[in-house]
């Protein structure tokens, strides 16, 4: 029975490659000369240090720009709200969203059910698998899942016959 799994992944390559573009930039912008701003990442949470707040929305805006160059989702970043660091700096936490969490895999079920689509939706743990007897039904229930505006980042993977 033909079925394909929504995922939603990050490939933190490629997070630290727009990471290390981003360290690139800021080394050479004037604006930012002097500077002790600067991005890292640890694990699943990338930490925003900056002088002002003029400084860390421009490194957000940077970095949206270096995810988005590097085909990384800027929707997959939760941005926590600033906090005082040492002195005048300011320190921003953003989390990187990966896995489907159950609310949100509910909700699609949810939906793929309500369509009257002849496929099912299986919740496994972070993922979500859709199955039926008929491919065009699966290419259906993809679209389907596009048309909900979902904030999070899905992949569509796993399509077997």
């Amino acid at each position: 029975m033909p079925s394909f799994d929504i995922v939603s992944r990050l490939d933190l390559a490629e997070v630290d490659n727009a990471l290390a573009g981003l360290a690139r930039e800021l080394t050479t912008r004037f604006d930012f000369k002097g500077s002790k701003s600067a991005v890292t990442r640890e694990e699943l949470a990338l930490t925003i240090l900056a002088d002002d707040d003029m400084k860390l929305r421009q490194l957000e805006e940077l970095l949206k720009g270096h995810m988005a160059r590097r085909k990384v989702d800027p929707a997959a970043l939760d941005f926590k709200p600033a906090e005082k660091a040492a002195g005048q700096m300011l320190r921003q936490t953003v989390a990187l969203k990966q896995g489907i969490g159950a609310d949100l895999a509910k909700s699609i079920a949810r939906a793929i059910k309500d369509s009257k689509l002849k496929v099912q939706a299986a919740i496994q743990g972070e993922e979500l698998r859709v199955s039926g007897k008929k491919r065009d039904d699966l290419q259906a229930a993809i679209q389907l899942v596009r048309g909900l505006q979902i904030a999070q980042p899905l992949q569509y993977v796993n399509f077997r016959e």
